[in-house]
This record gives C-alpha cells, structure tokens and sequence, in this order.
C-alpha cells in the first residue's frame, strides 16, 4: 500500500459537507476530507491484517506526515495494537508525532496507540516524563492520556502500583497549570481512576482538589460518593 493509494482510497469516502463541519469544529488549519470514524475504524483494521510491521510503521508515517486531519488518525490506528514484537519502531514513531500535537482529536488517537507501548515497557515512562515539564501544551497533556492505562487496572501488580504512583505525582505537578487542557487531562486521569482505585482518587481530591478549577475538581470525583 503505498501513499498515494491509502489517500486515494480516503478521499473516495470523504464528505464534503462533513469535511467543512469537521474542519469549523476542531479549528486546526489543514485539510479535512469528511470521512467518518467507522470507515477509519475497517481501514486500518483491513491493512493491519495485509501489511507487515515495517509496511505499516512506513505507511503511518507517511500518512502522518501528509498533515491531512484523517490521515493522521487513520496513521495512529494502525499502529493500535496490543500485541507488537519488535516494538520499538512503532514507539519512536509515536514518540515523534508527540511534539506536532495540536488538538485533542488526533493527539487522541496517537495516545491510544501509545498506550499499548507503554504497558508493554513500563520504562518508557522515563522519555515520557521530560514531557510533564515541556513548554508545550499538547506534549505535556500528553504524558497524562498516554499513561491512561494505568489508572484503570483493577488488579495492579506492584511494578504498576509504582507506576500510577509516578504518573499521580506528575498529575499532581500539573495542578497549578491553569490551561483547560490540563486541567481536563488531570480530571479524565482521576476519574478513570476513580473507578478501580477509589481511595487513591479521593486522596489525590482531598490534597491539590481545592487548588483545581472547579469543573475538573467536579469531574475528577463524578463515581466518588
């Protein structure tokens, strides 16, 4: 699958109403095709199960690099997998978009495919820290809502205890950022957390929850009683 024949298969399912919807709604300059998630969803299903690693890493990255707003997703998604040996290509390509974040929708999708990375290797939560003290928004948001996973494992090992810890300490250093994107990564981070690990939740609350904007204080403790 070369370039030229995914953008080809894309722009044959684009929408041209849905296109200028998308392109007012997430407010970010670059081209919209209007073609809708599910459609996204069965491509990147269909060539994750044609393509080898090394044809998809090289496909996502080239449909990355496009800077069409689709393209981007359909990029993250076929790199969505949880089961990915050798996986370093994949992560240092994911690592590698980070700083070209620039609204919630496609960072997103590059998150969810980060996310099986780093419960594959914990250790990379080290390169995923320098993030938490970057100057820009979305690579420091995005050291939340790629540790995710984290805070929604019901039966942790202690390896991963250890690492909610870490990523509630960083939350926790985030708390004075008054950003809204910030403020709502520390919210969703909490509230998924709340779900499995409600103690840890309402203790992180009771600490920095004054500190907080309101709507995220709200939103962290929505499933706490």
């Amino acid at each position: 699958m070369t370039l030229d024949e995914a953008l080809a298969l894309l722009n044959a399912q684009g929408d041209a109403d849905r296109a200028a919807g998308a392109a007012a709604y997430h407010k970010v300059d670059r081209v919209y095709l209007g073609v809708p998630n599910p459609v996204l969803n069965d491509l990147s299903r269909d060539w994750r199960a044609e393509m080898d690693l090394e044809a998809r890493v090289a496909l996502a990255d080239a449909l990355w690099q496009s800077d069409i707003h689709e393209a981007r997703i359909l990029a993250a998604k076929l790199l969505t997998q949880a089961r990915i040996r050798p996986d370093e290509a994949v992560w240092r390509l994911i690592c590698s978009w980070v700083p070209g974040f620039d609204a919630w929708a496609v960072a997103d999708h590059a998150c969810m495919a980060g996310h099986r990375r780093v419960m594959a290797d914990l250790s990379r939560l080290d390169e995923i820290e320098a993030w938490t003290g970057s100057d820009h928004l979305w690579t420091k948001r995005a050291a939340l809502v790629m540790t995710l996973p984290l805070a929604r494992l019901n039966f942790p090992k202690p390896e991963q205890v250890a690492a909610r810890n870490r990523v509630l300490g960083w939350a926790a250093g985030y708390v004075p950022d008054q950003q809204w994107f910030i403020q709502k990564a520390i919210a969703w981070w909490l509230r998924d957390l709340s779900k499995h690990d409600a103690e840890a939740a309402r203790g992180f609350l009771d600490v920095h929850g004054r500190e907080m904007k309101s709507f995220a204080r709200k939103e962290a403790g929505k499933y706490l009683s």
